[in-house]
């Protein structure tokens, strides 16, 4: 059996437990999602959204990117962003990173990587204007784990600056942000930062006329 044939074979497994344990499971699945979390997450294959949160399928709506940014720029990102936020009304948006973060490591370097140099470039923007307080750490562990930290803070301020983000406070008082950092380790969620709904900031980036 081929790998791929073997995720086919593991899905019928998946399915015919799932029916096994639930026979209506599919059936409600199939007829609505209502999650109250998006979830915006590494692309990395060891931090999968569900498994380590404990969740079931349509409990949690899911981006995914190399290193969990949050960029003003991409429709991808934010337009499963406004369809989480406007039309699932989901009350909880989480950035949640991980140590030992690939794209965190290379943003660190000056290598070229191609394509990729136009992404981490917003990562090395943090890198830069930290640069004192992640250098002066001991070990390229402690700095990568720093950085990894700094970042999901940024992306917890830059879905702040979203209009998305702040007409859904101004006009529903939801959704609340919360930054987690994943551990590779121990599986272990440390959260590093929170923005409630309504959090002051700072006055440039907010829209008088939502």
């Amino acid at each position: 059996m081929s790998a791929y044939e073997k995720l086919l074979s593991n899905n019928k497994a998946w399915a015919r437990q799932q029916n096994e344990i639930d026979p209506g499971f599919f059936k409600r699945l199939a007829g609505q999602q209502e999650p109250d979390f998006l979830w915006i997450g590494c692309s990395d294959s060891r931090v999968p959204a569900d498994k380590i949160t404990g969740t079931d399928p349509g409990e949690i709506f899911v981006h995914r990117n190399i290193a969990n940014l949050v960029v003003n720029t991409d429709i991808n990102l934010l337009s499963v962003l406004q369809y989480a936020v406007e039309v699932l009304k989901v009350k909880h948006v989480i950035v949640c990173g991980h140590y030992g973060c690939g794209g965190i490591k290379a943003a660190m370097t000056q290598h070229h990587f191609g394509i990729i140099n136009q992404w981490i470039k917003n990562i090395k923007d943090i890198y830069r204007l930290h640069r004192e307080e992640i250098d002066s750490l001991l070990t390229e562990k402690d700095r990568v784990n720093r950085l990894t930290e700094l970042n999901v803070q940024e992306q917890i301020f830059n879905l702040a600056k979203t209009s998305i983000i702040q007409s859904a406070w101004k006009h529903e008082q939801r959704p609340h942000l919360h930054g987690w950092v994943y551990g590779l380790e121990d599986g272990i969620i440390k959260p590093v930062c929170e923005m409630e709904a309504g959090s002051a900031m700072d006055p440039i980036y907010e829209y008088d006329n939502l």
